[in-house]
């Protein structure tokens, strides 16, 4: 690193309490989906405090209805809004950076099952605890005080940065969506997904669905003149995990040949009766299946209608009133990225620079905020995040360095990428 660099990391390393102090403050806003607000407010504070001016960014569903990668969803955006801010210019002959955190989180419960409150930060031994500090949260305060080192370093930059905080990661993407289709965008892309510091070259396509059977309501006392919806659920389950397996054996893009179960099944609903002595005549469950890079989203979508249709097809009472199969939230297609370009490239030099050696890839089972910009934007994009622990379950924690390391490469790559003016 040169002298200019070597400032710029000494001004992240100067901010590392107050990166690990936003961290904590948005670990305390508890952002489920349809609850993002408060998160937005506070990162809305902290990023005008730091000089920046955001602005809020809706989710229009009748202006994006036509978009090829809008997801229909059964919810509201009422009130529901992404926060972005854009360092304008210094000078001329760079390169622009956007960074892209989502705020949304899964919800935390059972609660029981945590060591501490889901949504009150601890930190232990060197890790940040807390539903969504690893997942992303710490990813977000380390890109805004990246940006906001180049400056408190007494550098301006060639090129604009964006700063995008979406909501809807975790279900759909079309928070992202809303923000490229707004006109944010950028000729480099990165996302602090917590995949550690590594070059993240591909991700699996995923889609939701949920499947909606109808039985017969009778006392229990009779209960073989009643059809029970909630049982006959399981050998459309069993017909799905014979899909998903049938799917892992199948031909494989090169990053993928390497891991022994890269595709997977999740049943993550399930609702059914609404008395133990009543008979169920209305059942569901709610499911989510990869695929592999390169399969079309309506593929797979017509591969569990079938097999949902065939399994019913050998029962007799689901063959005379087939299940509802129905679409929602993510239909997002996978796709592989070229560790040879200029951002992965760029990014490379700077973990290097940091730590001496390059940055392992990462080859991912689920997906990312990155495929909008891949597939509709107008740069490249990759992820590189901290380290972080049990995302989605009990105890999720980040390691505090981990953050510092995210902040120090992205100031960094901002200073190479977008050039600095003194």
């Amino acid at each position: 690193m040169n002298a200019h660099e070597e400032k710029i990391i000494a001004a992240v390393d100067a901010l590392g309490y107050d990166i690990l102090e936003l961290t904590m403050r948005l670990i305390e806003q508890p952002s489920t989906l349809g609850n993002e607000g408060c998160a937005v407010d506070l990162l809305e504070k902290a990023w005008t405090g730091m000089g920046l001016s955001p602005v809020r960014v809706p989710v229009e569903p009748e202006k994006l209805a036509g978009h090829p990668g809008f997801a229909p969803v059964p919810w509201s955006y009422q009130g529901r809004e992404n926060l972005v801010a854009v360092r304008e210019a210094n000078g001329e002959g760079g390169r622009s950076a956007l960074f892209n955190g989502h705020l949304d989180v899964v919800s935390p419960e059972p609660s029981e099952f945590w060591q501490s409150d889901p949504f009150a930060p601890v930190v232990r031994e060197g890790w940040l605890y807390g539903r969504g500090g690893g997942d992303m949260k710490a990813g977000v305060a380390a890109m805004s005080f990246a940006l906001h080192a180049v400056e408190r370093a007494g550098f301006g930059l060639r090129a604009p940065v964006t700063l995008a905080a979406v909501i809807e990661e975790e279900c759909c993407g079309n928070g992202a969506l809303a923000t490229l289709a707004a006109g944010y965008d950028a000729e480099a892309v990165l996302i602090p997904e917590p995949f550690g510091p590594t070059i993240y070259i591909a991700q699996v396509g995923v889609l939701w669905f949920k499947v909606r059977l109808r039985g017969v309501s009778t006392h229990v006392q009779d209960t073989a003149a009643g059809a029970n919806a909630v049982e006959k659920i399981w050998p459309l389950i069993a017909a799905l995990r014979e899909l998903e397996e049938a799917m892992n054996e199948e031909e494989r893009p090169e990053p993928y040949r390497g891991i022994s179960h890269p595709l997977n099944l999740n049943i993550g609903i399930i609702k059914g009766g609404d008395w133990p002595s009543t008979v169920p005549a209305l059942a569901e469950f709610h499911g989510r299946l990869s695929f592999f890079p390169g399969t079309p989203y309506d593929e797979v979508r017509r591969r569990i209608e079938d097999a949902v249709a065939k399994a019913a097809a050998a029962d007799p009472w689901l063959a005379a009133n087939p299940p509802e199969v129905k679409f929602y939230a993510f239909r997002s297609e996978g796709h592989v990225l070229d560790r040879t370009h200029s951002v992965p490239t760029v990014l490379n030099d700077c973990h290097r620079a940091l730590t001496g050696a390059d940055a392992e890839s990462y080859v991912s089972t689920c997906t990312t905020d990155l495929r909008a910009y891949h597939f509709f934007g107008r740069g490249e994009g990759t992820c590189y995040g901290p380290v972080a622990e049990n995302i989605h379950g009990a105890d999720e924690r980040v390691r505090i360095d981990s953050i510092h390391q995210v902040a120090r490469a992205y100031a960094l790559f901002l200073a190479r990428w977008c050039g600095l003016v003194e």
